[in-house]
């Protein structure tokens, strides 16, 4: 091969590279923050709603799933969040976007007896995020209903006080709401244990958090 042709092959080489460098750093990060329900508890075919999210959005997206089973918004709460590892990783990663689906663990007694502090440790959840350099948006989600008491998780507190809460949060830090509670009123049978969805229900909660990015 002549030198001047070796030269443009490797020149065109390079710049294929660079672009294809540049289209992977382009991809808007999306990170989904939440307990089982998010994080897909009971899904044998491992279709979490964001990895249905992760196909409605495209390849433009990149989504990660950082849910963790029984996880509360509350710092004290039998398992805060707060304190996982998972927490410290989806700061680390720089999100474009953040999805937070908390708040169906904080129903239950030993959790919703430190009440007066959701709205507080909520605020300061957000702003953790809404302050870092990579400066997301955040999104966050009223619980899908809980269709019957288990797990020690309370529908009733679910519906009248931790949905206003929540509504109460959004105004507070200039953020969006996305209603995952009213499209999956009536879907009982899509939740077999009366907490967490199938993959069908899924589908709904990932169609709605699509709706509200796109």
């Amino acid at each position: 091969m002549r030198p001047y042709v070796l030269k443009t092959w490797l020149l065109s080489l390079l710049l294929a590279l660079v672009a294809d460098l540049g289209f992977a750093q382009s991809k808007i990060k999306v990170a989904c923050v939440g307990n089982s329900i998010t994080e897909g508890y009971g899904l044998k075919d491992g279709r979490t709603y964001p990895v249905q999210l992760q196909a409605l959005l495209g390849d433009t997206y990149e989504v990660q799933n950082y849910g963790v089973s029984g996880r509360t918004l509350l710092k004290q709460g039998d398992r805060p969040y707060w304190k996982e590892a998972k927490y410290q990783q989806v700061l680390q990663w720089q999100p474009n976007i953040v999805v937070i689906k908390l708040g169906t663990n904080d129903s239950k007694p030993q959790n919703w007896q430190h009440k007066t502090e959701f709205k507080k440790d909520y605020v300061a959840f957000v702003k953790s995020f809404k302050k870092l350099p990579s400066h997301p948006k955040v999104y966050i989600c009223k619980p899908m209903p809980a269709y019957r008491t288990n797990f020690s998780i309370n529908p009733e507190i679910i519906k009248n006080e931790i949905i206003p809460l929540i509504e109460a949060v959004a105004k507070k830090t200039h953020v969006q709401v996305i209603d995952l509670y009213t499209p999956m009123l009536g879907h009982d049978d899509l939740a077999p244990d009366g907490i967490h969805p199938t993959s069908e229900g899924d589908a709904i909660l990932a169609q709605e958090v699509y709706k509200a990015i796109k």
